[in-house]
């Protein structure tokens, strides 16, 4: 899983309406949980072409859009250089490969990110790390859908599965709702998404 050599390929064809509407249904949800987000530091985390961060870079501080892939990451430097934008940076990291031990963060947010991840719980411990004391890690998902089929993803996620798994990792003030329901958005199955909010 990781699905890199896939994101590689379709980095320059990637942004189309479905997505960019998924990605400002996505960031609106997101914004809901931000307090004081102008003063913060945040991350982009398996950010892609930056969908979802571009809707929010004003929000924050800063912003770190953070992807495994080159070509992803290229995109979104020539949106950033585009729209000359002064709070972004970019950074090609894989955190299923290793830790990430100089970037810190007060919001790391995540969309349609966790689903491609092989280890979850690896990956969720490690961003823990990288959050600031009292920081949060928001992940916008799929619910688990037991029509979807594949070797590439996971088929969604039980929210309270998710929920029990984070806090054993030492998140705490979880809390989850479904927000969005669309057709043929996962996999060319209906689908709901979730949003997740927990804090170090």
């Amino acid at each position: 899983m990781g699905n890199t050599d896939k994101f590689e390929m379709i980095a320059s064809t990637y942004d189309n309406s479905e997505r960019t509407h998924t990605a400002k249904v996505s960031s609106d949800a997101i914004r809901e949980y931000l307090i004081e987000a102008n003063h913060k530091k945040a991350i982009d985390f398996g950010c892609g072409t930056g969908l979802v961060g571009m809707n929010l870079v004003n929000d924050f501080d800063s912003i770190l859009f953070m992807d495994t892939s080159p070509n992803m990451i290229n995109q979104i430097q020539q949106k950033i250089s585009e729209s000359n934008i002064q709070n972004a940076d970019t950074l090609c990291f894989d955190m299923e490969q290793e830790d990430l031990f100089d970037v810190r963060a007060d919001y790391i947010f995540m969309a349609q990110v966790l689903l491609h991840i092989a280890d979850v719980e690896l990956v969720l411990s490690r961003l823990l790390n990288v959050l600031n004391e009292g920081g949060h890690l928001l992940i916008v998902d799929f619910d688990k859908n037991e029509k979807v089929v594949s070797d590439m993803v996971h088929n969604g996620f039980n929210q309270e599965e998710l929920t029990n798994l984070m806090t054993k990792i030492g998140y705490r003030n979880i809390q989850s709702k479904t927000f969005y329901s669309g057709h043929k958005i996962f996999m060319g199955q209906d689908a709901s998404m979730f949003i997740l909010d927990s804090q170090k």
